[in-house]
C-alpha cells in the first residue's frame, strides 16, 4: 500500500485552464474532483475528460453544480468528505469564469442597456467571493490542512480596462485582494494562498469579451515567446507551484505569461 493520495479540488474543471489543471494533477497520479455548470449540450466534453483522466488510473469525481451556491457547496464537500477520507483535499483551485460583460455606462448613443446590480453583485460573488466561502469550509471541516495549497486564477484585467469588462474585472481585483488576506490569516495554519495571472489565453471565456480577437492579436504581437499563453503552460507551472517546496510562497500574484507583462 502507498501513502496517503494528494486530492486536488477544481473549481470550473470542465473547459480552458480547469481541464488543463486536472489533466496535470492527474499526470501526477492526484484525485481529481472536479466542480463545473455545464448545459446538457457541453456534457459530452466533460465525459470525454473525466474518460480520460480515468484512463491515468487515478479516482475522478466530477459535480455538475453551481459552486457559489452555499447550499450546494455543503451538499458537494460532503461527499468530497467520504471520498477522501483522512487524506483531505491538498490542493484547491479557483478558476471560475462566469460573470456578465456589459459596460457600466454604454457609449452615447447606444441602445445597450447598463450593467444593472444583480449581474454586477453575481459576478463579484461567482468569480471572486466564492473563493473566501470554499476556503472557510474546507478549513473548518478538516479538509485543508497544514501543506495546503489555494490558488485563484486572475488575469490582467484586474489592473486594465477593457471594453464591457467592467464587472469582471472588479471581480478579479477583488479575487487578489481575497487572496492576500486569505494568505495572511492561513499563514499560521501552514497553507498558502496565490493568485496566478495567466498571460492571454485562448479559451472559452476569452472569446466571450467583445474584442477577443484584438486582444489574442496584440498579445501575441508582443509576448517575447512569439505566441499566446496556452492552457498546459499554466497547468505545468502551477503542479511544480503545488509542490512542498513552495511552503513559503503566499499572499502573491504570480505571472505565467512567457513574459507578456513587461512588453506590454
Amino acid at each position: 500500500m502507498g501513502g496517503p493520495r494528494r486530492w486536488v479540488l477544481v473549481l470550473g474543471a470542465s473547459s480552458g485552464f480547469g481541464a488543463s489543471l486536472c489533466r496535470a494533477f492527474a499526470a501526477e497520479g492526484c484525485g481529481i474532483l472536479g466542480v463545473h455548470l455545464d448545459r446538457r449540450s457541453g456534457l459530452p466534453v466533460v465525459k470525454d475528460l473525466v474518460s480520460e483522466l480515468e484512463a491515468m488510473d487515478v479516482p475522478v469525481r466530477f459535480f455538475n453544480d453551481n459552486a457559489a451556491s452555499d447550499e450546494r457547496r455543503e451538499a458537494i464537500l460532503g461527499e468530497v468528505e467520504e471520498l477522501v477520507g483522512d487524506d483531505g483535499v491538498g490542493v484547491l483551485v479557483h478558476s471560475l469564469a462566469f460573470g456578465t460583460l456589459r459596460a457600466f455606462v454604454p457609449p452615447e448613443g447606444s441602445k445597450d442597456r447598463p450593467v444593472a446590480r444583480r449581474q454586477v453583485d453575481m459576478t463579484l460573488d461567482v468569480m471572486a467571493h466564492s473563493l473566501i466561502y470554499w476556503v472557510q469550509d474546507l478549513v473548518s471541516r478538516g479538509l485543508l490542512t497544514r501543506g495546503g495549497r489555494v490558488y485563484g486564477m486572475t488575469s490582467s484585467g484586474s489592473q486594465r480596462v477593457f471594453s464591457s469588462y467592467g464587472p469582471v474585472s472588479a471581480a478579479k481585483a477583488a479575487l487578489e485582494s481575497h487572496v492576500r488576506q486569505l494568505a495572511f490569516e492561513l499563514a499560521p495554519r501552514g497553507i498558502t494562498v496565490n493568485a496566478i495571472m495567466a498571460g492571454v489565453t485562448d479559451t472559452p471565456a476569452l472569446r466571450k469579451i467583445p474584442g477577443s480577437d484584438r486582444i489574442k492579436a496584440l498579445a501575441g504581437e508582443r509576448n517575447p515567446g512569439g505566441r499566446l499563453t496556452k492552457p498546459d503552460d499554466v497547468a505545468a507551472c502551477m503542479v511544480d507551484l503545488a509542490r512542498p517546496g513552495t511552503y513559503w510562497m503566499t499572499g502573491n500574484t504570480i505571472r505565467v505569461d512567457g513574459g507578456e507583462d513587461i512588453c506590454a
